[in-house]
């Protein structure tokens, strides 16, 4: 294996824990850059999800970002959708997840765009919308190589209100629920290239430690900006791999 997936493994574990995002939306363009397939992308990248949201939740929870009960319902609702990714996968052509993940990435950024980061609402979601919101993005979210807090990130701040830091946190949290599951399925369906997963998920680990650590630090309004430069790029990035520009 080459250097540049562990390369790869720690700037995107950095901006798991930075963003709270699975990493996906970075990877898979990133790996379809180094010359794999989307499917093959995918699989890689649910694995390294698993490594790096329960190791960002992990050090979210201690600094008390989050609860694990407001966070549950809508992880186990992710867990639940993407027991349906693996075979959603086999029966889906690969241009058609595509599009679906530029989809995702204009939805997120529309969202954020139109929300102010410092108006938020801490009133308590009804367990009902959490889960069967968690089912929805976990289906789609994993078919796509995503751990699917890019869109229940926009959701729980642009839909919800809720405060944006506490959403970055339970995006991550969801990460987990939505990755585990879906790694059991698409390795269920041969999806999964255990290899260059473990070696891109393991290195991954140091750049989460910082990126949380940065996190913390960085004020709502900036943090809002650099997720829509964050959104922005991987935009062009999933463009160019598609229409081959």
């Amino acid at each position: 294996m080459g250097i540049e997936f562990i390369i790869v493994g720690v700037f995107v574990g950095f901006l798991s824990g930075f963003f709270g995002i699975g990493g996906g939306t970075v990877l898979v363009p990133i790996l379809m850059a180094l010359g794999l397939g989307i499917k093959e992308a995918v699989g890689v990248s649910v694995t390294q999800m698993v490594f790096s949201s329960l190791y960002g939740s992990y050090l979210n929870f201690k600094k008390g970002m989050f609860k694990l009960n407001e966070g549950i319902y809508l992880g186990l609702g992710g867990a639940l959708g993407a027991l349906g990714s693996g075979y959603f996968l086999s029966v889906v052509d690969a241009l058609v997840l595509e599009v679906m993940f530029l989809g995702f990435l204009l939805f997120a950024f529309y969202r954020f765009f139109k929300k102010d980061p410092h108006i938020s609402s801490q009133k308590e979601l009804p367990k009902a919308l959490l889960f069967f919101t968690g089912a929805f993005v976990g289906l789609l979210a994993i078919s796509i190589g995503v751990g699917g807090s890019i869109l229940v990130t926009p959701i729980l701040v642009g839909l919800y209100h809720l405060d944006i830091k506490k959403a970055v946190s339970m995006g991550l949290f969801f990460v987990i629920f939505s990755s585990v599951s879906g790694f059991l399925s698409l390795s269920f369906f041969g999806h999964v290239n255990y290899l260059y997963g473990i070696a891109v998920g393991l290195s991954s680990l140091l750049g989460v430690h910082f990126g949380i650590k940065a996190a913390h630090r960085i004020d709502r309004a900036k943090l809002k900006k650099l997720l829509l430069i964050l959104y922005g790029f991987i935009f062009l990035l999933v463009v160019k791999e598609i229409f081959h520009l």
